[in-house]
């Protein structure tokens, strides 16, 4: 984008160029004129992209992949969409359901742990899977809680393989040394709540809203 300097310039030395003259204020106007104009189609080509997409953009970029919104926020919506692109191409196998609750997330592989329950040696079950070390910390930025990515999961999977467990693990740890503080960033926090471990959560709502999934 060229700046007013570079459209004042343009003109000869003959012309008035002091940004307070009739010619200096007639371009001050158009090139706020333009900069508007700029704006709005960088805005146009930044929201071709999920993560940015807001509103009634985001609306039909989930129509072209037949993803309704229903009641969903922005934030939710782009899981709702990445996680159906994903879920379109997924094998249902453990590691392709990893890369799709990844993508969808927007975390990393080794943050999302998946066991299947057929050899769990304390509640067995043939086809039943358990979902571990969800990173509780993403589903909080974008307001979704676990029973709603359970949602998600369960159509990610395989049909007939029921999601069993959602567990939430946290940051938090305890020192291994009595009065010893190993790391401020995973013990308890500070007074003004700067530092310290996360908890984590079982989160089972009342009044969760069904996602059009």
């Amino acid at each position: 984008m060229f700046s007013y300097k570079d459209m004042m310039n343009r003109f000869a030395d003959v012309f008035n160029k002091d940004p307070h003259s009739k010619l200096g204020r007639l371009i001050s106007i158009l090139y706020g004129s333009l900069q508007d104009a700029h704006t709005a189609l960088e805005t146009v080509r930044e929201w071709r992209a999920i993560s940015q997409a807001q509103g009634t953009t985001l609306d039909m970029i989930g129509q072209n992949i037949a993803q309704p919104r229903g009641a969903a926020t922005d934030e939710v919506y782009r899981v709702l969409i990445q996680s159906k692109i994903a879920r379109n191409l997924s094998k249902t196998d453990v590691n392709t359901i990893i890369q799709v609750l990844a993508l969808a997330l927007n975390c990393d592989y080794s943050e999302i742990h998946i066991q299947e329950k057929y050899d769990d040696p304390q509640q067995s079950e043939p086809a039943a899977v358990s979902l571990a070390r969800l990173p509780v910390k993403r589903l909080n930025e974008v307001g979704m809680s676990p029973v709603q990515f359970g949602q998600i999961v369960q159509k990610t999977v395989a049909a007939g393989v029921r999601v069993a467990l959602i567990e939430l693990s946290g940051t938090f740890r305890l020192s291994s040394q009595y009065a010893v503080l190993e790391r401020s960033s995973l013990g308890l926090a500070d007074p003004d709540m700067t530092t310290g471990g996360a908890l984590g959560e079982v989160y089972v709502p009342g009044n969760d809203y069904v996602l059009p999934i």
